[in-house]
């Protein structure tokens, strides 16, 4: 018998029955049963009950997330059923259409089958939407954070249109069979175009970003299974596109262009050309999104939602699991209410971590802060917001 499983099952099931106000007894009566499935099969299945309570506390329990607030709002769609990758990715269309919802994003997460010894699913995206990158003798076209999934993208022979905002396609793995991708259906795929209250002139950058940020990479464990497909989505935090995503000397690198396009002096650091370069930057990304009605946050409001997280969970008797470098948000972090906040990070159960890419790839894992996704975090940040 799987002893290990079976404490973290017997774990999960008294916590997670408890509060949520089913009776000891009921709980006991759980365990036997799946003491006896372990003991029988190796492993055992949840109930669609016990994959909301799982895939909700794994949200709440993220030490990396400023979204918390909304954890119990989470929307799970349970496709454990699915064996074949044309299945598997029709699930995922309808995970990305019903999250954007015309624009009022819907934190959603879908489960696919749990790892066995016999069968692990995999979606190789890092998010389910993401921009291509392309090396060229010039530099980088598009998103240098998604170089080399692209190029595993073209060797298994698709083929963007090399501009900087290529949507990749899916690809999905089962098992250790050759994997097979599948592009997005272009209607799907909600993307914001950026411009600006007051700088009539920053249309003319030609940027953009998709709407649903939807981190694919990530292993969900709950009560002693491992879940290594589980996309799940929030909405953004205006900072993860407008200070990192477009800022990062690493990403998109826009800031010297926007401050040209501005007429700041380049010369000196001490022009503060990047900051303001940077607030307008993200004033674009915000007034765009709202103006394009599409969910977003910015990073004061997501600092305030947060200490409203922080103070239910404490007036509830639960510890909070928090990373400082993490949740202060990467512009103005003095200028928010966490700056100053003490923070404690500690393992607790059910959540999600990283998993190795199922390709061979020198890009830093996940857990490099150069990555997006909310539900209100950063994703990497936290794994939810973007």
């Amino acid at each position: 018998m799987n002893n290990k499983q079976l404490d973290e099952a017997i774990s999960f099931i008294r916590s997670s029955y408890a509060e949520y106000g089913k009776q000891p007894e009921e709980a006991e009566r759980r365990i036997k049963d799946i003491t006896e499935s372990i003991s029988l099969t190796g492993t055992y299945s949840h109930t669609i009950d016990e994959l909301r309570f799982g895939a909700k506390w794994a949200w709440r329990n993220n030490s990396r997330c400023i979204g918390r607030l909304f954890w119990s709002s989470l929307e799970i769609f349970d496709q454990r059923d699915l064996e074949t990758e044309d299945a598997i990715a029709k699930a995922l269309f309808q995970h990305i259409e019903y999250a954007t919802n015309g624009g009022r994003i819907r934190p959603t997460i879908t489960l696919f089958a749990p790892e066995t010894d016999k069968q692990t699913i995999r979606i190789w995206n890092h998010q389910l939407i993401r921009y291509a990158g392309y090396e060229t003798d010039n530099g980088i076209i598009g998103d240098p954070a998604s170089v080399a999934f692209t190029k595993q993208c073209l060797r298994m022979g698709w083929q963007g249109e090399r501009t900087p905002f290529d949507i990749l396609p899916l690809v999905i793995q089962i098992n250790k069979q050759e994997p097979r991708w599948y592009p997005i259906p272009p209607d799907l795929v909600l993307e914001v175009p950026l411009v600006h209250p007051t700088i009539k002139q920053f249309a003319e950058l030609g940027l953009k970003w998709y709407a649903v940020p939807c981190i694919s990479d990530m292993r969900l464990e709950i009560g002693g299974l491992s879940y290594t497909a589980a996309p799940f989505n929030g909405w953004y935090m205006g900072t993860e596109i407008g200070a990192r995503n477009f800022s990062d000397t690493s990403r998109y690198n826009q800031l010297p262009r926007i401050a040209d396009m501005m007429g700041l002096d380049r010369s000196t650091n001490s022009s503060l050309w990047k900051d303001r370069a940077l607030v307008e930057l993200n004033a674009a990304v915000l007034y765009s999104y709202k103006n394009k009605g599409v969910s977003i946050v910015d990073h004061h409001t997501a600092a305030e939602q947060y200490m409203r997280f922080e103070k239910q969970e404490l007036d509830a008797g639960r510890k909070v699991n928090g990373k400082w470098s993490w949740l202060i948000p990467p512009m103005s972090p003095a200028a928010t209410p966490i700056w100053d906040h003490y923070f404690t990070e500690f393992e607790i159960k059910p959540s999600f971590s990283y998993q190795p890419a199922p390709y061979n790839s020198n890009e830093t894992p996940a857990d490099s802060k150069t990555t997006d996704a909310v539900v209100n975090g950063k994703a990497h940040g936290c794994p939810f917001h973007g």
